[in-house]
């Protein structure tokens, strides 16, 4: 059964009685079709009325749905050919980047992102995708694999954040991150990140200094968590939904504040209704962001990818 959120009860029951309704008309005892037509056409209103007005922590709660399209289903369905490469040379296998070499759409590239895991086997077996500095020298390791063999770099982002465990720190967490951003700011090819779901402080970021930054129109992209912020800043996690309006965490207020450059729409009701128009969507967005950088070379990429985030918060002074 659908996982329901708490402002989505209302279509919730609505799409109880449309199903009951289905049941009975199915059964050709009664016609009832014209009543299923107009119950599906109020669920449709409804549901447009309700993500039109989504509040920051809206936002937060339907970029963590669990069923929304992971790394993988981008994987499986937008690439083809694809090798996956594990390791980071060092000290093991982190499950929770998943990444390769694979064919987009007539190129060749490296593909990694976070991957969080469908259910709970998978959940723990990806660590409910957050790295562990292994995890980051793996993905360091692939952006230098693809540097050296002239592959553009594509990188989905879904992640809380960075593991957050005592071992973690111990193997150098935060000296991972920033070899992988040092790695992503060094590199001779296009990188092009796309934040599916939740985007959480260093963790995100990691896999994210991109020539082009693009999130999914219900993604969220933050230093910290609306939880985290409110128990640091009210010493409660009650205050969660003012956190994430102070946060300005959502991909309008992003793009607004120039950190992002595109907003991918998701289909009615976000992706996790209709996974494969979102996965498809996106596809279409990459190809299109690609192909400016397919003629450009390499120390200008990497250039305007360094440009790009040295001008991010700068005030402009008149």
């Amino acid at each position: 059964m659908p996982i329901t959120l708490d402002f989505e009860k209302p279509i919730a029951e609505l799409e109880i009685k449309l199903a009951e309704l289905r049941q009975i008309s199915s059964s050709g005892e009664v016609n009832i079709e014209a009543e299923v037509k107009k119950l599906q056409e109020k669920i449709d209103k409804l549901i447009k009325k309700s993500y039109q007005n989504l509040s920051p922590w809206q936002k937060v709660q339907v970029a963590r749905h669990p069923e929304r399209p992971h790394t993988s289903d981008y994987i499986a369905s937008l690439f083809t050919n694809f090798t996956p490469l594990s390791g980071d040379r060092n000290f093991a296998e982190d499950e929770a980047i998943i990444g390769g070499l694979a064919h987009f759409r007539g190129h060749s590239v490296v593909v990694l992102g976070h991957e969080k895991g469908k259910d709970t086997e998978l959940r723990i077996k990806h660590n409910f995708g957050m790295p562990r500095p292994e995890g980051y020298r793996k993905a360091a390791r692939l952006m230098q694999l693809a540097d050296r063999f002239n592959l553009p770099i594509l990188t989905f982002v879904d992640t809380a954040g960075a593991h957050p465990a005592i071992e973690a720190e111990e193997r150098g967490q935060s000296e991972a991150i920033a070899r992988s951003l040092e790695v992503s700011g060094a590199v001779k090819v296009p990188i092009l990140a796309t934040i599916i779901g939740e985007g959480g402080s260093g963790g995100a970021v990691a896999l994210a200094f991109a020539n082009v930054v693009m999130m999914l129109e219900h993604s969220i992209y933050s230093v910290i968590s609306p939880e985290g912020c409110a128990s640091i800043l009210w010493r409660t996690r009650d205050e969660k939904e003012k956190a994430a309006a102070a946060l300005k965490l959502t991909a309008q207020d992003l793009n607004q504040l120039g950190v992002i450059d595109t907003i991918i729409p998701e289909p009615l009701g976000g992706a996790q209704r209709n996974p494969q128009a979102t996965i498809q969507a996106v596809g279409n967005t990459l190809e299109k962001a690609l192909k400016p950088f397919l003629t450009l070379k390499g120390d200008t990429i990497r250039e305007m990818r360094r440009d790009k985030f040295l001008v991010i918060g700068r005030l402009k002074v008149s």
